[in-house]
């Protein structure tokens, strides 16, 4: 059953940009990863430190094996609050 994955973080201020630099390598590892049909982390346009965060999978399996073997970048020092979820999908 497909996923999506969406949602933002808040980043300390001024950290946006720092951020969105550090996922680059989580965004290009996820979107050559079989089962990842989209992967994206976004400056908000409306708020200075916040970033979006939008992923679409396959399947729960595919994104659990990316999770497992992704970059392993911790951003949670950058991180103020975050409201994530996953919404699988009917087929």
């Amino acid at each position: 059953m497909p996923i999506i994955v969406a949602g933002n973080i808040a980043v300390q201020p001024g950290q946006r940009d720092i951020f969105i630099q550090q996922s680059l390598a989580a965004i290009q590892a996820a979107r050559q990863t079989e089962g990842c049909y989209d992967f994206a982390v976004s400056p908000d346009p409306l708020e200075a430190d916040r970033v979006n965060i939008y992923e679409h999978w396959r399947s729960e399996q595919d994104l659990q094996a990316f999770r497992a073997s992704g970059p392993d970048s911790d951003l949670s020092a950058l991180i103020q609050s975050l409201y994530v979820r996953e919404y699988p999908l009917a087929e």
